[in-house]
């Protein structure tokens, strides 16, 4: 189907920055640098410092990044681990492959972990807490830091979907032993590609992560360190994704402008939950523009008739896939996430016209008419 307004245009955000990526292609190509060269250094460089941590290690994928955290941290069989129940499958296959047990926590109307609720969740095995921070805006990192504190818990934050967030001033990935990313063509930095990293401020667990993204090899010395992986970002997209980079800053701005302009919409249709939080501690960066409506399907299903490219994700939870082998012990709000939500057009391509015809579609659906 050919869409009105696509959800993401990655051919288009290729051609506003076509000079700078074509310039990064034929530089690393011409020179022979594909593997663990200048470019991937600078990147993790440069990730680092804008996370706000010392050390940044190029992976393979976000979920190469929250597999390698744990197996930093020493989790594994005999460990329990919180996990959030709404939040893509990757986050609770990264414990159960490194041997340790997931164990859920329901979610607030934000869509990240009810941090109130973790506590009772706590077992003698508890090893460590995942807090995911979804679409864009953190889970409240404050209280996962001072629940982790008082029982001496490892955090690793999955920040695959909120690369730019922060809380009181302080970045996103830059709380925890790691922050984990994912480099997903349609991430908030996406390459042409897939493609991770973690960071952290532990020069252990940089060294670990290097080495064991290299099959357990140091580089440097030729020396194994034990059974590692094939997990390396490669050089090429790691030049692609130090340009976005860049560009990232003010791509996060014309997300916050596009939100806006969905918010002054939409705002008088009672039926729909904006994501707009009254927390003055966290900002936004909008990877998603997550809405809720009580009329599930039908209502997305319209758009699509419409012309409007959306998104639906975890209809059906991860812990609700038989194979996976979770115990469905209720998680209330994250059932109605499921049935509710809907991810409208949200990318830094997007004209503002187009912005006006999402919600003019929306205003229909609803029988409203804008003046």
């Amino acid at each position: 189907m050919a869409y009105k307004v696509r959800f993401v245009d990655p051919a288009k955000n290729y051609r506003m920055i076509k000079d700078e990526i074509d310039a990064a292609y034929f530089e690393v190509m011409s020179k022979g640098d594909l593997i663990d060269r200048g470019h991937l250094k600078r990147f993790e460089e440069n990730l680092a410092a804008f996370v706000g941590t010392k050390y940044a290690v190029g992976l393979n994928s976000g979920y190469d990044a929250l597999h390698m955290s744990l197996r930093a941290a020493g989790v594994g069989p005999g460990d329990e681990v919180i996990v959030p129940a709404h939040t893509f499958v990757a986050t609770a296959s990264a414990v159960v492959n490194v041997g340790a047990t997931p164990v859920l926590v329901d979610v607030g109307r934000d869509f990240n972990i009810d941090t109130e609720k973790i506590e009772e969740a706590l077992t003698p095995r508890t090893r460590a807490i995942i807090p995911v921070h979804l679409n864009g805006y953190m889970a409240d990192m404050a209280r996962v830091m001072e629940i982790a504190s008082k029982h001496g818990l490892v955090v690793v934050e999955d920040a695959c979907q909120s690369l730019g967030s922060s809380m009181l001033g302080r970045r996103a990935g830059s709380w925890g032993l790691t922050g984990c990313w994912s480099f997903y063509p349609f991430k908030i930095l996406g390459g042409y590609g897939d493609g991770g990293a973690i960071t952290t401020n532990d020069p252990d667990v940089a060294l670990f992560a290097r080495r064991m993204r290299f099959n357990g090899e140091d580089r440097e010395t030729g020396e194994y360190h034990g059974h590692g992986f094939t997990c390396l970002l490669d050089n090429l997209q790691a030049a692609f994704l130090d340009i976005k980079l860049r560009h990232l800053p003010g791509w996060i701005v014309r997300r916050q402008e596009i939100a806006a302009r969905y918010r002054a919409g939409l705002s008088d249709c009672a039926d729909l939950m904006l994501p707009h939080y009254n927390d003055p501690r966290r900002d936004h960066v909008y990877q998603n523009y997550v809405v809720r409506s009580k009329q599930g399907d039908a209502f997305s299903d319209y758009l699509k008739k419409n012309g409007i490219e959306v998104l639906i994700q975890f209809r059906k939870p991860y812990y609700r896939h038989e194979a996976l082998n979770f115990e469905d012990r209720g998680f209330p709000e994250t059932e109605a996430l499921s049935r509710e939500v809907c991810s409208l057009p949200m990318n830094v391509e997007i004209i503002n016209d187009e912005v006006d015809t999402v919600i003019e579609v929306i205003r229909d659906f609803y029988g409203k008419r804008s003046s």
